[in-house]
């Protein structure tokens, strides 16, 4: 052989084991395994990712015949030997017994310029993860199924009065007394915690006393300041202050005649106007500031508050006169954590209220409303109407599922086991109290008038606790 020859021919071998390191580099960089045999059947190759799915090893296959490992019991089938017979593509499923995985193989024939059978290319995909995560999904499917259907047996329980969604027998007391009242024109006070739905009772009472055609005012006593909630109220006539309007101005007592004036947070109204407020109900007259004139009223008035107004009365920081002039029907709503089966349903009614308001059509899933039927919500119906519309905006996909929920959520107060130490079980419960009502109003002042405690009290017991820094 000549030198020339000699040389074409190792550059010839040098290039077919270059293209056959790079094929088997290929074949090892798939992340399905592929497993070749070939036109008898006969093993020739698997790549890495093969023995990985499998278990099997390439030196455990490899020079044997298909039919051969299907004896010994190394398959259960042969996709290749299918391929062989029918000479066409087949996709079988299978369970390799050493793995216990479930995977998709695929043979495909591979013919030659004759005809001929050449080789038996498969492709092995392991399925398992997929059949898991399918079987997960028809158990969410069965999850939903049932609690649509729950969902729609308790739709079929409650009374639905406007925003009023409950099934509890407290709330169903609470709306019954407020029924019956709002046949008469007596003075209503409503209490409860802040959030549990004061206004929408009002609303309720109007409505079924006075009817949507008589107006409703509302005055929140807290959010004004004091210097303005008389002009507010009772109005003023011209001249009154520097500032006023020339033409002076109606309050909302004048405002509300013939129908319902709500004063919430009653509680924070100052002295001075409390006196004026008094004889504004006992007289139904009323007299704008820097009038002399006055002026006859028929308003309904329903007041509430988040606070203890008999507490307050005994330390002096109410009226009693106007306490038991307000009294005449009191009304109680309980927290949300003391009627946990309204929680589903008002959680249901969020999720159509924020899914109609931004165009989604997000679901809840049961173990959510689980987890937020637990929460002991001290921040009421307001926090949970919150919470919903946090998971809606901010959920991705159309399921709601536990991940969503606000590690804050987590935690339940529970009471003290019995066995406890009394002392421990105060403090406990004293932390716990100041703890939340601090988080809800912010300050000190706030929380201890909330509280029914003074300020140093109240700042002296969150030192206490490590709820506030101590700077002296």
């Amino acid at each position: 052989m000549k030198q020339s020859e000699t040389a074409d021919r190792s550059i010839e071998i040098g290039f077919v084991r270059g293209l056959i390191t790079e094929l088997e580099a290929i074949i090892n960089s798939s992340y399905d395994g592929i497993f070749i045999t070939d036109g008898g059947g006969i093993v020739l190759r698997v790549n890495e990712a093969y023995e990985r799915i499998t278990g099997i090893k390439a030196n455990e296959v490899i020079g044997k015949s298909m039919a051969s490992l299907v004896s010994e019991g190394v398959f259960d089938q042969s996709v290749t030997l299918i391929v062989m017979e029918k000479r066409e593509s087949v996709t079988i499923s299978q369970t390799v017994q050493r793995s216990n995985k479930q995977i998709l193989v695929t043979g495909n024939p591979i013919f030659n310029e004759r005809g001929r059978l050449f080789r038996v290319v498969t492709n092995v995909r392991d399925v398992t993860e997929l059949n898991q995560l399918e079987k997960r999904l028809c158990k969410t499917r069965e999850e939903r199924l049932k609690y649509q259907t729950e969902v729609s047996h308790l739709r079929s329980l409650h009374i639905k009065e406007s925003d009023l969604i409950y099934r509890s027998r407290a709330m169903a007391s609470v709306l019954e007394l407020a029924a019956k009242v709002a046949e008469v024109n007596s003075t209503v006070l409503i209490t409860g915690e802040s959030g549990t739905g004061k206004e929408l009772v009002a609303k309720f009472i109007h409505k079924h006393g006075k009817g949507d055609k008589y107006p409703f005012i509302k005055i929140n006593c807290g959010a004004i300041p004091e210097n303005l909630l008389e002009s507010e109220l009772f109005g003023y006539d011209r001249g009154a202050f520097t500032g006023a309007k020339k033409e002076g101005k109606p309050g909302l007592f004048e405002l509300a005649n013939n129908g319902t004036l709500f004063l919430d947070e009653i509680g924070e109204m100052p002295p001075f106007l409390q006196v004026k407020l008094l004889r504004a109900i006992q007289d139904r007259t009323i007299t704008r500031v820097g009038g002399v004139e006055p002026i006859k009223i028929d308003v309904r008035i329903v007041a509430a508050t988040h606070r203890n107004l008999a507490q307050m009365v005994k330390e002096g920081n109410f009226r009693e006169d106007l306490y038991y002039r307000l009294m005449v029907v009191p009304i109680h709503i309980s927290p949300l954590r003391e009627r946990a089966e309204d929680i589903p349903l008002l959680v249901v009614h969020f999720m159509d209220k924020f899914n109609q308001r931004f165009g989604f059509y997000k679901t809840i899933l049961p173990d959510v409303i689980d987890r937020l039927t637990e929460y002991s919500w001290p921040g009421n119906v307001r926090e949970l109407e919150n919470v919903i519309e946090r998971l809606v905006v901010t959920t991705p996909g159309d399921e709601i599922d536990s991940t969503a929920v606000p590690a804050s959520l987590a935690n339940k107060q529970t009471l003290p086991k019995p066995g406890a130490k009394l002392r421990e079980a105060v403090e406990s419960t004293e932390k716990y109290l100041l703890a939340s009502t601090l988080k809800e109003y912010g300050t000190l002042q706030l929380a201890a008038n909330v509280l029914g405690i003074d300020r140093s009290t109240c700042f002296r017991k969150a030192v206490k606790y490590g709820l506030v820094a101590n700077n002296n």
